[in-house]
């Protein structure tokens, strides 16, 4: 699960008191399971080369939730709750989307933002296995295996419904040699839905890239296209440093609610204000 995961700009973010209080980890299931309600199938157009077509289920472009995805969200929504200690009141991805909004009010910067998304992702396997991953799977191959087999497999797999439609594909890795171990989204759903550019950056691209290289021994590159929301998972590849990375270059998106607070309530705002954490 590879959630499951700016210029980290700004948020849409949701300001007033909590609704109610965080869901037990020791209950099940989470509050976030009762809630659930069924989510529309989107159907959304691929322009991904060299894809894998076993690894995509349905019709071309389309991707319908099935019961365990609905499972899965349910899941990982109440890891995120904990996290955050507050849970929407809203139903399925809506409320995640609300829990994940929170999740960037609640650090005071950037960097502690990614630290918690990293304790979710942590949080989603036992301890133990990522030991065991990291010591035994991740050195087979030079990281081949885990990279190509593991990893963008159960990441195309596994996560659809949280991002979407995916397939595998192959990428370059820094010896120029070609792997099957690339993952493309054809249009995240969550940075659809999230709408902001630094929920997409904090909260999901780098703490998934120190995630895997950190707990699971395999390098990691992200890159989001925030013009159609499509993003490519690279396996095999080490993320290039922070000041050269040009997702983080990125202006906040022009849909975002709170960029447009930002210019209503001008540039002498303080990031309380605008519920932004500024980096």
């Amino acid at each position: 699960m590879a959630t499951p995961l700016a210029t980290r700009s700004c948020l849409l973010a949701s300001r007033g008191p909590p609704s109610h209080s965080a869901a037990s980890s020791s209950s099940w299931p989470p509050s976030s399971l009762l809630q659930l309600g069924r989510r529309p199938s989107r159907r959304l157009h691929s322009s991904s080369p060299q894809v894998d077509a076993a690894a995509a289920p349905g019709k071309s472009g389309e991707y319908r939730p099935s019961f365990a995805d609905d499972l899965l969200l349910a899941f990982f929504r109440s890891k995120m709750v904990e996290e955050v200690g507050w849970d929407s009141e809203k139903p399925g991805y809506a409320g995640l989307m609300e829990v994940a909004n929170r999740l960037m009010v609640k650090g005071k910067s950037a960097l502690e933002t990614e630290q918690a998304a990293i304790r979710v992702l942590q949080s989603l396997f036992p301890p133990l296995l990522l030991v065991l991953y990291k010591a035994l799977l991740a050195p087979i191959g030079n990281g081949q295996l885990a990279a190509m087999m593991l990893e963008a497999r159960a990441t195309a797999l596994s996560c659809q419904w949280l991002m979407g439609t995916c397939s595998v594909n192959s990428v370059t890795l820094p010896d120029g040699k070609s792997w099957s171990s690339g993952v493309f989204v054809e249009k995240c759903k969550y940075l659809e839905e999230s709408k902001c550019l630094g929920i997409c950056i904090n909260t999901c691209k780098l703490p998934t890239q120190t995630f895997f290289k950190d707990h699971m021994g395999v390098d990691l590159y992200m890159e989001p296209n925030f013009e159609d929301y499509s993003c490519q998972f690279n396996f095999g590849v080490p993320p290039p440093p922070l000041d050269t990375d040009k997702a983080l270059k990125e202006p906040c998106l022009d849909i975002c609610t709170n960029a447009r607070r930002r210019r209503e309530l001008g540039r002498n705002s303080s990031p309380d204000e605008l519920g932004c954490p500024q980096v």
